[in-house]
């Protein structure tokens, strides 16, 4: 049955009725909701006739629905929105895109979620863009600093590090930096909280940071807004997508971040005192040019000894909703790598000191599936990678290293040595070719100059 709910203004008159109905069940039982609402076509009805209206109007709108149509553009933008992201969970986007969804919806609402969808004009979401460039920071802005109060605590649970990143779904590494001082995101205070029993007040201080939003996040929020109106045009709520005719920043495109030769030697001499686990990483990263979580996600299973090949078929990823998790990998596509032998030896050196820790732990350890774990067998945290090289560059004194980094330069290798796109953006895992020709359009330009003084090479070589 059809809710109906009067709106009144300051004077307790009714100016609309707010409709809901039901448009069956999701896959996982939970009721689909649909809203509209219903404005008295003329003055001087009674609330009688008001309701009456209203009513009749709620179950056409529901028969409307039931029949697949649904020509409400008096819907706010915040409630055709979350329409909107209940049916991309449900046609299938991954939980790290939803995830960023989230995250930057509560901003745009705040702009021009009280606005009908059917009202929203491109001038709306120009200001919106302005307001973020000029005037808004980071929603995660907000950093947590560790009291002393943490360590306090920790000593007196009588856990490991490990154990409390265990229980609070963060790597080993997270609560060093924390303790040392270093800001961490809030929702990983509050995670770290949670595990030890705590008030995240009694363990940590809370800071602003005013740094602006960057013209990439701007530009994630445009596009959010686009496919959720696009959506609305695509169902003939609206004649067009204001998203498309609105003018969003520009994003500068920077060359990718990459090590040249003599970088990677002294990162190759430092790597040979790390321990074994790291430095097979390491070499995996910078060998394969994978993605940390395609590295992390990788099992024993796809590793194959004898042919020097790995297959990429999944991704370790974490979130403050389902804390550490498996997925496809970002193009949901399987690639199979042919590893350098230094690699694969190193690889093997792991392979060891992981049977070595599967026997030492016996009861205690986890089994799971992949090739990089925590000393009792569970899956690793994907920003362990991060905080470890971080700290790898502070004590060896070299340049920030960071995954991507390691990805841009085998890329970068490739290309320079005359590996073709198409070859390169399957290595790379990328969606395509163009792809590739997008983010190393300098390697190219370097290449076909290259490839330019060979060829002038023949006049030169004449007699």
């Amino acid at each position: 049955m059809p809710y109906v709910e009067p709106r009144r203004n300051q004077n307790g008159e009714i100016t609309s009725y707010r409709l809901v109905v039901s448009a069956g069940l999701d896959q996982n039982g939970k009721q689909i909701r649909r809203r509209s609402l219903w404005t008295p076509p003329t003055r001087g009805m009674s609330e009688a006739q008001m309701e009456r209206e209203a009513t009749a109007a709620a179950y056409k709108f529901e028969d409307q629905i039931k029949k697949g149509y649904n020509f409400d553009n008096n819907q706010t933008f915040a409630e055709y929105a979350q329409y909107v992201l209940e049916l991309k969970e449900r046609t299938g986007v991954k939980t790290s895109t939803m995830d960023r969804y989230l995250d930057m919806l509560p901003r745009i609402n705040e702009a021009i979620g009280h606005l009908k969808i059917g009202n929203i004009r491109p001038q709306h979401l120009n200001d919106f863009y302005k307001y973020m460039t000029e005037n808004a920071v980071r929603s995660d802005s907000a950093r947590a600093i560790a009291k002393r109060t943490l360590t306090t605590r920790f000593k007196r649970e009588k856990i490991s590090k490990a154990e409390l990143g265990r229980r609070a779904g963060v790597a080993a590494s997270t609560i060093t930096a924390a303790m040392r001082g270093d800001p961490l995101r809030i929702a990983t205070a509050e995670a770290i909280a949670a595990a030890l029993n705590a008030s995240p007040k009694d363990l940590f201080t809370f800071q602003d940071n005013t740094t602006p939003l960057a013209t990439k996040t701007i530009i994630e929020h445009h596009r959010l807004i686009s496919s959720i109106l696009a959506q609305a045009e695509k169902e003939l709520l609206i004649p067009y997508n204001p998203a498309e005719k609105a003018t969003p920043p520009k994003a500068k495109r920077s060359s990718p971040d990459y090590y040249q030769p003599e970088e990677m030697d002294e990162i190759l001499n430092a790597l040979e005192e790390a321990p074994i686990k790291w430095k097979a990483i390491s070499y995996l990263l910078i060998d394969t040019g994978c993605r940390r979580g395609e590295i992390m996600g990788l099992k024993w299973s796809r590793v194959n000894f004898d042919t020097s090949v790995i297959t990429i078929d999944s991704n370790l990823l974490y979130s403050a909703n389902c804390g550490i998790y498996e997925d496809t990998t970002k193009t949901n596509e399987v690639r199979a790598i042919k590893i350098a032998p230094q690699t694969l030896a190193v690889l093997r050196q792991w392979k060891e000191t992981y049977e070595q820790l599967k026997e030492d732990n016996g009861d205690r350890w986890a089994d799971s599936p992949y090739v990089f774990v925590r000393d009792d067998g569970s899956a690793m945290h994907p920003d362990s990678i991060t905080d470890w090289l971080r700290n790898f560059s502070r004590k060896h004194d070299l340049p920030h290293i960071h995954p991507h980094a390691f990805r841009h330069t085998a890329a970068s290798t490739m290309i320079a040595n005359g590996v073709d796109l198409v070859t390169t953006a399957a290595e790379m895992g990328h969606a395509n070719a163009n792809t590739t020709a997008l983010i190393y359009a300098h390697q190219i330009a370097v290449a076909r100059a290259t490839a330019s003084e060979v060829r002038a090479g023949v006049f030169a070589n004449r007699k």
